[in-house]
């Protein structure tokens, strides 16, 4: 790198904090504080010191004996990890329940406890089940017992399915909404054939709003990928100041951190000039420089710098060439986590490995929804890799504004899962779609999109209500759960479209509105989408044009128009939408060909309507 500036105004790129803070909270709430550990049932029974490792302590894997860790008062600063055992225990106390059942009946699904499918009760308190759906990940390294299944087996995206938008432009009426035939294997192929990345790594750096930006990456960025520790900033910032920039981990990640940090604080990208670079794209344009001979390392550092890749590659709407660069780091992931196990790690190296992993599994799960794209194969650990608890604090402060911020993306984690479940049990090759054998499966992913909701922590829990929200991280998740909802639903739709007379059925009709109404509250105010666009913009980009043709395909059915606001106000809608996308249409050209499609429906569906007499 050359022509480097090194004017900052601070030498740790954070801002003046009093000396005496600690972790913040937010509205009052107390985040999850670490506190001593406490040992298992073995160790004590042995009197050995127990290592306190999750899930299973050093002297349990050595003997191959089962770890139970017993606590007084299961409290939410007890730790995310004890909430968890205890759902691995309920949910095994579940399956055994569960009646046997022959060969193929529920489609091997599993059930929640309370569900419409069975009702268990477990005897847990409130304080017990707190945020159970949040932090269900299907006992990290307890799996239930076989039979019916536990979560496990249908938490990752099946290697076929019909989720992607494209897939209803297959359907009835929907199809006629475009004069000629597309599939999702277009936007891959658009994307393939894109001019490729151009980076300049010997631009010059400015470093003079290097505390702006820090702060900016630890207030907005963070909170989506919660992969960087603001109590060892400091000494980070310090080793690649020493080193110049040029060489090492700290300096990448350094730079990735400032691309980050900068790029946040111009809002939308979708808004930034077609003339301008993009925000932040001379420090990763540097970080860029960097990652050559840190692909080659396989250490959980040289991970974590790809993960911060991927981030900025997703934001500049990049989808493939973030995929290849994690397919990368899922080979480098899936190494160390084979020869070091988490449970084996100390507990700042384990937290580090674990939040790498997460980003790694719900990065490939995002683009896997879309795009038909190898499995790396890195989801085979989802049950040896427990759930991040938090960063250790440390002797030096955190950055200004640093906090470690896991709500966000624990929620995220599990709403993944709920999603990749939905895949796998209503669209995954040879799933039945007739409406009988959807209908239990139905009721049972949106009971458990229900629990995820009521689990969500204050801080983060959305309203139901339709005014748009100030807080982005509730902004988010609230689009991601009506996007949730749609697809749990949209089977409902599809019968209608092949069958107008399913829409006289009082359950199917109402299972049609509800499938609307989700669609809806997530197009009235397409904007909102602006909150998630750092990590989402591409895939919410996507998701705008399914449930946009979905509704376009529900105008033409008469029993479906039924349960639709006006046809005026749908006019309206789809004319904010068709804008909003078209403004993304620069960014990458699987989006350019997203908004000539919706601009092409939207003028055949008021052509069809004329001519079939459902407009004046």
């Amino acid at each position: 790198m050359t022509g480097l500036s090194t004017a900052s105004n601070g030498t740790n790129g954070s801002v003046n904090t009093p000396t005496s803070r600690k972790r913040q909270s937010v509205d009052g709430v107390e985040y999850p504080r670490r506190r001593a550990t406490i040992a298992c049932e073995v160790c004590r029974s042995r009197k050995s010191r127990c290592d306190g490792s999750r899930p299973k302590c050093r002297l349990c894997i050595e003997l191959n004996a089962e770890c139970i860790y017993r606590e007084p008062g299961i409290k939410l600063d007890a730790g995310d990890k004890l909430i968890l055992e205890h759902l691995s225990r309920i949910e095994n106390l579940l399956q055994t329940a569960l009646p046997s059942s022959p060969s193929g009946s529920n489609n091997g699904m599993p059930m929640s406890a309370g569900s419409p499918a069975i009702s268990n009760a477990t005897g847990l308190s409130t304080d017990d089940m707190l945020m159970k759906s949040t932090l269900n990940l299907s006992g990290i390294g307890n799996p239930g017992p076989v039979g019916l299944g536990t979560w496990s087996n249908f938490s990752s995206m099946p290697k076929i399915h019909s989720t992607p938008a494209l897939h209803l432009l297959q359907w009835p009426k929907i199809s006629q909404l475009v004069s000629r035939p597309y599939s999702p294997s277009h936007l891959l192929q658009l994307e393939l054939a894109r001019t490729p990345l151009q980076l300049n790594t010997s631009l010059t750096l400015d470093l003079s709003n290097t505390a702006a930006y820090v702060q900016a990456f630890f207030e907005r960025v963070n909170v989506w990928y919660a992969c960087v520790n603001p109590y060892n900033w400091t000494s980070y910032y310090r080793t690649a100041l020493s080193q110049g920039f040029r060489s090492g981990p700290e300096s990448c990640i350094v730079l990735l951190v400032l691309a980050l940090g900068c790029a946040s604080t111009r809002g939308s990208i979708s808004r930034i000039s077609q003339d301008e670079d993009p925000p932040g794209m001379s420090y990763f344009s540097a970080a860029w420089g960097l990652l050559p001979s840190l692909m080659t390392r396989t250490t959980m550092i040289s991970a974590q710098c790809m993960i911060l890749t991927s981030a900025y590659l997703f934001y500049i709407v990049r989808p493939l060439e973030a995929w290849t660069l994690l397919s990368s780091t899922s080979m480098k992931l899936q190494l160390l986590l084979s020869t070091n196990p988490p449970a084996m790690l100390p507990t700042a190296s384990r937290e580090l490995s674990e939040r790498v992993y997460w980003n790694a599994l719900l990065f490939e799960s995002d683009l896997l929804a879309e795009l038909d794209l190898p499995h790396s194969g890195i989801v085979q650990f989802e049950e040896s890799v427990g759930l991040p608890c938090g960063f250790e604090e440390e002797d030096e402060e955190p950055v200004g504004g640093g906090r470690d911020d896991l709500w966000y993306f624990l929620a995220e984690i599990a709403l993944r899962r709920l999603l990749n479940r939905v895949s796998h049990l209503i669209y995954s090759k040879g799933t039945s779609t007739a409406i009988s054998s959807l209908a239990p499966i139905v009721a049972e992913l949106d009971y458990q999109l229900t629990q995820w909701y009521e689990s969500l922590p204050i801080p983060v829990q959305f309203p139901h209500s339709r005014i748009m929200l100030s807080n982005p991280v509730q902004t988010v998740l609230r689009l991601r759960y009506f996007a949730c909802r749609t697809i749990i639903f949209r089977p409902y739709i599809l019968a209608v479209l092949e069958n107008e007379k399913l829409g006289m059925d009082s359950t199917v009709r109402e299972n049609c509105r509800k499938c609307l109404e989700a669609c809806i509250r997530q197009l009235e105010h397409v904007t909102e989408h602006h909150a998630g666009h750092m990590p989402y913009l591409w895939q919410g980009a996507l998701s705008i044009v399914s449930q946009s043709l979905l509704v376009m395909g529900a105008t033409m059915s008469p029993s479906l128009a039924s349960v639709l606001p006006a046809p005026e106000q749908m006019d309206i809608m789809f004319q904010d939408v068709i804008e909003e996308v078209e403004r993304y249409a620069h960014l990458a050209p699987s989006l350019r060909m997203s908004a000539e499609i919706i601009r092409e429906a939207e003028d055949r569906r008021q052509v069809y309507l004329r001519n079939a007499g459902m407009r004046v």
